[in-house]
């Protein structure tokens, strides 16, 4: 074989590498699982913490006492449980007036909850069904595994373009960097997206339950947040290309973590 070949051989293969070491580093709570994580904790709680900064100064706070009651109550009952995982946590919980029915947790323990959410929420297990799963991506340092998995993608187009860039085929050097883009995307990126949404459900589901919260309550909140989306109009994408499961397929694995979820619920204290 000749020597040119023989190097994009090898680039193939070092791509190859690079998408096998994502299977992981460091294990998330709850679940266990293994994931990739090379950001230190304290750069990845610096850039959380710098974010909510920007987004408390760009987007309009709800100051109604009622609403901010509800909110610190179940936000503090939940992180109360949750801080065993993420002990250096700043917690933080804001909320922003906005339409957007979307709650998130930046790194940190930094917590913004927008109106739009409170309807559907309901109730105070309703909210800790939504904060459960905002603080449970925390908790497992999503971001910072994102951002990790992110760089490796990077670096190995960097590498599998180098190593074109130097044979015969740098003809199909843009074709074939094409198709890896979106090989990474389809393949990798948006399967791990939905591996993280599942896995915050389900440790968000068993931190609401040790909190003290029915974690029952989470299917019907997903029922209902299923039948407010399907008001606002179907999502026609394809199931493979979405950031989240679909809503009917979260309800599904619910059920199917309920049992840990309710003998954890029975030991709970707080309940």
């Amino acid at each position: 074989m000749k020597m040119l070949e023989t190097k994009l051989l090898a680039g193939v293969a070092s791509v190859a590498a690079v998408m096998w070491i994502m299977q992981g580093c460091t294990t998330v709570p709850v679940t266990g699982r293994e994931e990739l994580n090379f950001v230190p904790s304290g750069e990845e709680t610096q850039l959380g913490i710098t974010s909510f900064d920007k987004l408390k100064a760009s987007t309009p706070i709800n100051h109604d006492p009622a609403i901010n009651a509800m909110v610190q109550r179940v936000g503090w009952r939940i992180a109360a449980v949750a801080s065993n995982d993420l002990p250096n946590a700043k917690w933080e919980f804001v909320v922003f007036e906005s339409k957007e029915a979307n709650a998130f947790c930046l790194p940190g323990g930094k917590v913004g909850v927008y109106t739009g959410i409170l309807p559907i929420a309901q109730n105070d297990a309703g909210l800790a069904t939504v904060l459960g799963h905002e603080i449970g991506h925390a908790v497992a340092h999503h971001g910072a595994s994102r951002m990790s998995q992110a760089m490796l993608v990077q670096a190995g187009g960097q590498v599998l373009g180098a190593t074109l860039g130097a044979s015969r085929f740098s003809k199909y050097q843009a074709a074939v960097l094409a198709a890896y883009g979106l090989g990474a995307q389809v393949g990798v990126e948006l399967p791990y997206d939905r591996e993280q949404e599942s896995e915050a459900d389900h440790i968000g589901l068993v931190y609401m339950a040790r909190a003290g919260y029915d974690p029952r309550e989470a299917i019907a909140f997903w029922q209902r947040f299923m039948k407010f989306s399907q008001e606002q109009g179907a999502n026609h994408t394809p199931a493979f290309l979405r950031t989240h499961p679909l809503d009917e397929q979260r309800i599904q694995q619910l059920r199917q973590w309920l049992p840990e979820a309710e003998a954890a619920f029975a030991k709970s204290k707080l309940r």
